[in-house]
């Protein structure tokens, strides 16, 4: 797709730019990285509060310039604004995709015709890049950015978010070792990762953990109990356990708490696994949901760095006139693929990878 004939790069370009789902830290780094790379080539950029919710009656848009940016590379969360529900929802689970009504889409496209916008940059994960691959279906020039703290896209090495969560993570073991070695206690720590352990695994080799569950990798109650009897028995009183909130037992299923229209809530796991240590070894034992706290604070050196490169590569995208596609990270090089293909396929944790090997070889189990 090209580009409105009301645009070219003789004049010009006014661009729009979102936040959509989930919040994560590197958000406004990509939207300043945007804004700054856009001025430098004279074009216009428009924010769009709330996701591709502010598209819609009553929209919602303020210019960003590279003043009233300034700063926000370090703040997490956005400043825009964001949602995982509204309208606009097309993932209600993995590999299943909702259609956007047609009415919806079409007065979000009189919106951007209205403004005279040659492109729509939309940050966010497999469900809102799935919005994206719609909007750009039905005539809407997009560019989609990757955001997901989960690091579960396929078509990308890595999202920002994702190191900060994993920060996030080391930070809460660290602690959660001293209380666990006074009391001789069993420590869960539940944490984010639907369908892929990757903030669990990275995290809890960083952490020093002694066992991660992940969802690759169903685990075994007996298992986890006996290496925890097993490790009293070699003199240690304490074990530290990193639970993924996708993580299951064999012949189990994942935990739910229900939810909104979309994907169905996950956790509770950590609670489980702590209840069945207890019934089966007597071995006092505590958990700890780290929940939204990976998504909060500020972004770490390397998020505001990813963040700040994926902003300059959706501008260099829109340049290209390359809509329909998503800025990649591959081999430490800033690059691009379609849409439909990053979001194709999820991201997961080989189980017989290098990652897993290295945690192996330490010591760490994974309950299997």
């Amino acid at each position: 797709m090209t580009a409105p004939a009301s645009a070219s790069l003789s004049t010009p370009y006014r661009i729009g730019i979102l936040t959509s789902g989930g919040d994560c830290p590197g958000l406004n780094a990509v939207i300043r990285g945007t804004v700054c790379a856009a001025e430098t080539r004279g074009w216009e950029v428009l924010g769009f509060s709330d996701g591709y919710e502010g598209l819609l009656s009553p929209v919602r848009y303020r210019p960003l310039t590279v003043d009233n940016t300034h700063g926000i590379t370090a703040l997490g969360g956005t400043i825009l604004g964001t949602t995982n529900k509204g309208r606009f929802v097309a993932k209600v689970g993995l590999g299943d995709k909702a259609l956007i009504p047609k009415e919806i889409i079409s007065e979000a496209r009189e919106t951007i015709e209205g403004l005279g916008i040659s492109a729509l940059v939309c940050l966010g994960g497999d469900g809102s890049l799935t919005t994206a691959e719609q909007l750009f279906e039905n005539g809407i020039p997009t560019i989609g950015v990757p955001k997901t703290i989960d690091n579960d896209i396929s078509a990308t090495a890595m999202t920002f978010g994702f190191d900060s969560a994993v920060e996030c993570v080391t930070e809460a073991l660290d602690r959660l070792h001293t209380t666990a070695r006074s009391h001789k206690r069993v420590m869960i720590l539940e944490v984010m990762g639907r369908h892929a352990g990757w903030i669990a695994l990275h995290g809890g080799i960083a952490g020093g953990a002694d066992m991660i569950l992940i969802p690759e990798i169903p685990f075994s109650y007996e298992k986890i109990c006996r290496e925890i009897v097993h490790r009293v028995g070699n003199g240690h009183e304490t074990t530290m356990i990193v639970v993924a909130e996708g993580a299951m037992p064999k012949e189990g299923t994942v935990s739910a708490k229900g939810g909104h229209k979309g994907e169905v809530r996950l956790g509770g796991i950590g609670q489980q696994v702590c209840d069945e240590i207890e019934r089966r070894t007597g071995r006092e034992t505590r958990t700890m949901v780290l929940g939204h706290l990976q998504r909060g604070g500020a972004p770490t050196t390397l998020d505001r760095i990813l963040g700040t490169r994926f902003g300059v590569g959706a501008v260099k995208l829109i340049e290209e006139k390359k809509f329909g596609h998503m800025v990649s990270y591959i081999n430490d090089q800033i690059g691009s693929v379609s849409i439909p293909e990053a979001v194709g396929q999820l991201k997961t944790v080989p189980p017989g990878g290098q990652m897993v090997d290295a945690a192996r070889s330490i010591g760490i189990t994974f309950g299997d």
